[in-house]
């Protein structure tokens, strides 16, 4: 091969040549990771269309595993609800607790604990029903100036206002999640009136479309559980405590340390208005027959409300 002179015509033209040649290649270059590119782009575009939107996802998606054997919404996944309501349980229980002063022995929490095991048992008693989040803050006297139980350290309460649009708005959520009744109920004297005005307000409100909602004052009547009680032999003395055997009862049921049992049990104190609470274990049978005495009634109450 001659010698490459620079300048010469031959020279001249192979580089040219050569560049063209050049151009060509990093242009089919740049053209196939072009086409390269959109194919990748094109894949990943459809690969993130087929992951589900995690905030929004299809309300028809099927449920891929065996559904838990809970009636608490709040221990239930969202397909859980949706199936439950699809075979038949598409009334809500709304149940209101309190944190307050409880005497020497019980936790503040009383009332949401108790509630724990009454609601429970009334809904698998109605069969058809589901438990909502216990609304655990109710109105327990003013906070400023301090009255009622306000004036002990842990109690807590709310406006009688800001319950009521509380428990409205609990309301307003399970008509838009589908509920077709929506049952009301109270385990403290204060939290009553509450609930009637709700149940009445939302009734006008919402008219013949529904959702049917009804407040069950018979659930909330320890007068009646005392003499029933009475009937059964258990004979109490009151002591001038915010506590008697059927509250003892019923929290002992659900968590023995909610009543301080060892504690009492050590300190000889074991015992409520006469009524000696040992050993535990037979309090806490009579725990559960106190929510099976009380689901029976509550439950025949919310059918006949139902049913007008």
């Amino acid at each position: 091969m001659s010698d490459v002179v620079p300048g010469d015509s031959t020279t001249s033209a192979w580089c040219g040549a050569a560049r063209v040649m050049g151009a060509c290649f990093v242009h089919n270059t740049i053209l196939r990771r072009g086409l390269l590119g959109a194919v990748l782009v094109a894949a990943c575009a459809g690969a993130w269309n087929a992951i589900p939107d995690p905030v929004n996802p299809d309300p028809k998606t099927p449920r891929p595993i065996d559904a838990w054997d809970s009636v608490f919404i709040e221990e239930l996944t969202w397909m859980e609800i949706r199936d439950a309501q699809a075979a038949g349980k598409t009334t809500v229980i709304v149940s209101t607790g309190g944190v307050e002063q409880n005497g020497p022995y019980l936790a503040t929490g009383k009332h949401n604990y108790i509630l724990r095991g009454t609601t429970e048992a009334l809904a698998r008693k109605l069969g058809n029903a589901l438990v909502a989040p216990i609304v655990a803050f109710v109105p327990e006297g003013d906070i400023e100036p301090a009255s009622l139980h306000m004036k002990y350290p842990g109690s807590i309460s709310l406006r009688e206002e800001t319950y009521r649009a509380l428990v409205t708005d609990i309301c307003r959520s399970f008509r838009a999640g589908g509920f077709k009744n929506i049952v009301l109920i109270g385990d403290s004297g204060g939290n009553q009136d509450g609930l009637k005005a709700v149940a009445e307000g939302l009734t006008k409100a919402w008219g013949a479309k529904g959702p049917k909602i009804v407040y069950i004052p018979e659930y909330y009547d320890y007068a009646g559980l005392e003499k029933w009680l009475a009937s059964q032999g258990i004979e109490q003395t009151p002591e001038g405590i915010h506590d008697d055997f059927a509250i003892t009862a019923q929290m002992l049921a659900v968590d023995p340390q909610t009543v301080r049992a060892a504690e009492r049990q050590k300190a000889g104190k074991f015992r409520i208005n006469g009524v000696d609470l040992a050993p535990a274990s037979k309090t806490a049978e009579w725990g559960r027959r106190i929510f099976e005495h009380r689901a029976t009634l509550t439950a025949e109450a919310i059918r006949k409300a139902l049913a007008n």
